[in-house]
């Protein structure tokens, strides 16, 4: 209970600060999203583009948590998904606050599921993360940045976006119930993820072994 009191402090934060500050009414939101949808990346610091692009690789991370958790729930994950990659935390907290603690997966992997479930998946994630890191580190301008950050409301608020991204991921029971569904009971593992930001959840996504799956057959009477 805690932990989702503590989520929906945040949510409730981020809406009411993203409001005041209106971010869409200002020109140069529209002029930054303009050239970041057209990759017109070279008209931009780099770092900008990556923590973009960064805030899409996000919801991939929560997906392969969430999709097998969503299977139990009361409600389907896939909606808050599709928001969080336009809307960030913003659509993705919702999800995190109402769902419900559940260690168990039963039933047959769908063709979306499968795709989260594929170590490929998680390997690709961490490949790209690795190349858009380095993109910013090496042509990135952190001093302008900093300025861009304090100045431009789009880029401060996708930078807090992308903070929020990490703050929560050890803060919400998804990967503690993820691990218990594929019987890992070392603890350790969990500190190791949950505390290395973006890389952690990464490593783990390539390493798990897979959900096993429960035919018709084998479900629990209910």
């Amino acid at each position: 209970m805690i932990r989702k009191v503590f989520l929906l402090i945040i949510w409730l934060g981020f809406v009411i600060y993203t409001i005041l500050l209106a971010p869409v009414d200002q020109p140069e939101t529209w002029a930054i999203g303009t050239k970041l949808l057209t990759r017109q990346w070279h008209k931009l610091n780099a770092i900008i583009p990556t923590i973009f692009c960064l805030m899409g690789i996000f919801p991939m991370i929560y997906a392969c948590l969430m999709f097998a958790d969503g299977r139990m729930q009361n409600f389907r994950a896939w909606p808050y998904f599709i928001g969080s990659n336009f809307t960030g935390v913003i659509c993705l907290l919702p999800y995190l606050i109402f769902r419900q603690s559940n260690q168990e997966f039963y039933g047959i992997k769908d063709k979306w599921l499968l795709i989260f479930e594929r170590r490929k998946t998680g390997v690709s994630l961490l490949v790209a993360n690795v190349a858009l890191l380095s993109y910013a580190i090496i042509t990135g301008n952190w001093t302008d940045y900093i300025q861009q950050f304090l100045q431009r409301l789009f880029v401060h608020l996708i930078s807090l976006d992308f903070l929020l991204m990490c703050l929560i991921f050890p803060i919400t029971s998804l990967l503690d119930n993820d691990m218990a569904r594929r019987v890992i009971k070392d603890k350790r593992i969990f500190w190791a993820v949950a505390l290395v930001p973006l890389f952690g959840p990464l490593v783990y996504l390539c390493l798990r072994p897979s959900l096993p799956e429960t035919s018709l057959t084998e479900l629990p009477a209910t």
